[in-house]
């Protein structure tokens, strides 16, 4: 004959199991956990730039002295790293000699990666480059636009711009980031997840993300090389516009007679 435990004794049991059901914490997977970082080491990264003491003021001030990769090479740009004031903008920046013997035009790739573990808290150097002549003095500058390119593996992942070389007067090659370019964003095709504070695991896409630019990084400089021109070649620089359907689309592109209604 079984014995029966007292209802007050039964109460106690469940009150205790259901308070170690509440003190139970949730294991959620590190990829499924929002970011921690946010905004503060972007934040931080101006912080150290503006602290910096610059070391050149004109272009004439550089040293040249490194030659340009024949392929692209990594470069990391912060803490550490020659600071240029340039137009009142501070910015960590590279210099090289161009090469003699490569006939123009040419071309020079430029690769970004991101700085960050999370895409959501990421950002991105953005280069301006600048040619120069013999005598230190700008030839052409330009704000490279970025491009996302996700490749097979991270050496061919990245943001991927170029210049072309078409003077043959250039002799130097200054690449540092304008005030616009550490102002603006570049496209990334991977949405980054959107966390609820109520329930973090509960994720949704945000459509077309942006990723912002920051005064340091790790970039890629180099020769053309076949891998990149075809990073730059396919890269994904802006969200795609807006169809009018595959319907329509294959009504303007078939011959009349099979776009005529009832056909």
């Amino acid at each position: 004959m079984s014995r029966r435990l007292p209802l007050t004794t039964l109460l106690v049991l469940l009150t205790l199991l259901l308070g170690a059901c509440h003190s139970i914490k949730v294991l959620v997977p590190p990829n499924l956990r929002a970011p921690t970082d946010s905004g503060d080491a972007l934040a931080q990264a101006k912080l150290q730039l503006q602290q910096a003491t610059p070391c050149c003021g004109s272009f004439a001030d550089f040293s040249y002295q490194t030659p340009l990769p024949w392929r692209p090479k990594k470069f990391e740009l912060g803490p550490g790293s020659m600071v240029a004031s340039l137009n009142g903008v501070r910015s960590y920046f590279l210099a090289f000699h161009l090469p003699t013997d490569v006939k123009v035009p040419y071309r020079v790739a430029l690769k970004s990666e991101l700085n960050g573990r999370w895409l959501h808290s990421s950002y991105l150097f953005a280069p301006t480059t600048v040619l120069l002549d013999a005598a230190f003095q700008p030839i052409e500058s330009q704000d490279v636009p970025l491009c996302e390119y996700m490749g097979w593996s991270s050496a061919t992942t990245g943001a991927f711009g170029e210049l072309k070389v078409t003077s043959d007067k250039a002799r130097y090659l200054v690449v540092y980031s304008s005030a616009d370019q550490q102002a603006g964003d570049t496209y990334w095709e991977q949405s980054p997840a959107s966390f609820s504070a109520q329930a973090p695991v509960r994720m949704t896409s945000n459509g077309s993300f942006r990723i912002p630019h920051g005064p340091d990084g790790t970039v890629w400089i180099g020769l053309m090389s076949e891998s990149y021109a075809k990073a730059v070649e396919n890269g994904i620089c802006d969200k795609a516009p807006q169809g009018n359907g595959l319907l329509n689309t294959l009504r303007t592109a078939l011959p009349t007679h099979w776009s005529k209604s009832g056909t």
